[in-house]
């Protein structure tokens, strides 16, 4: 479900801004991401920050508090967040700005070595005592016997969610936002969700794999487990293809289709 953008910041969000940060000298907007309301570029005579709010009434303004706690944990991973509020009606986080662009996932990118390197640090972060999902409560309504669910378990932190617009590139280092559905399972998953961007991206299912091969926790993978998630990756795509009308939809439906065919 993609949210509303708005185009310029509401008065009171415009206060809260300058409570925390001081006077705002330019807003620009940011065309990228599916789930803020808010989400723009402010400068201050002091500083430039990323700023991304939602109505305190929003269902998923739960992710704006996600990323609030989560973030001490992500230095050197994702962007800094610099401050949390919540009040006027609105959730706003305002983090570093990152000059960079989104990340490239075709082959031969020069940007899915600094991604990996990101992704290998993230698998060095111990899981946070926070509540975090976990993968195979998320993915419960997608197998056929439950069973299957054991494959996905773990303490692992993971991000789950590998959109390029997820993925900052700034030089040679990669950072990963949009952090409200962190998650805990195996160490694996992350990669293995990764290579369904790749291959949406151009890859073949091969070069998919191999990319993904190069994370630590791949050869811990269980092929019954790899496999699992090849068939519950099918069907999530397929429930989100029929109901989605971002551009970005079918080729993960395809790409999801064809690593399961894969696997199979």
């Amino acid at each position: 479900m993609s949210t509303q953008r708005l185009t310029d910041l509401p008065d009171a969000v415009r206060r809260m801004i300058e409570k925390v940060s001081g006077p705002i000298v330019d807003v620009g907007n940011i065309n990228a991401g599916l789930n803020s309301a808010i989400a723009a570029r402010v400068r201050t005579p002091e500083d430039t920050l990323f700023v991304k709010g939602l109505p305190m009434d929003h269902p998923r303004v739960w992710t704006q508090n996600r990323e609030a706690q989560i973030s001490p944990y992500l230095r050197g991973i994702a962007p800094e967040l610099l401050w949390h509020i919540e009040e006027d009606g609105w959730s706003l986080l305002g983090f570093e700005y990152v000059n960079g662009g989104h990340a490239d996932f075709t082959p031969k990118s020069r940007d899915l070595p600094a991604v990996m390197a990101t992704m290998r640090r993230l698998a060095k972060v111990p899981a946070p005592a926070l509540e975090l999902k976990s993968m195979p409560h998320r993915l419960r309504t997608f197998v056929d016997d439950p069973a299957d669910l054991s494959w996905f378990a773990g303490d692992s932190l993971l991000h789950t969610e590998w959109n390029p617009h997820n993925v900052l590139v700034s030089g040679d280092r990669a950072l990963f936002v949009d952090w409200g559905w962190a998650s805990t399972g195996a160490a694996w998953i992350d990669p293995a969700l990764w290579l369904l961007w790749l291959i949406a991206h151009g890859h073949t299912r091969d070069q998919a794999e191999r990319a993904s091969a190069t994370h630590p926790a791949w050869a811990l993978a269980p092929a019954e487990g790899l496999n699992a998630l090849a068939r519950v990756q099918r069907r999530l795509w397929d429930s989100i293809a029929a109901e989605s009308t971002d551009d970005w939809a079918n080729p993960m439906r395809e790409a999801a289709r064809s690593w399961e065919e894969h696997r199979r």
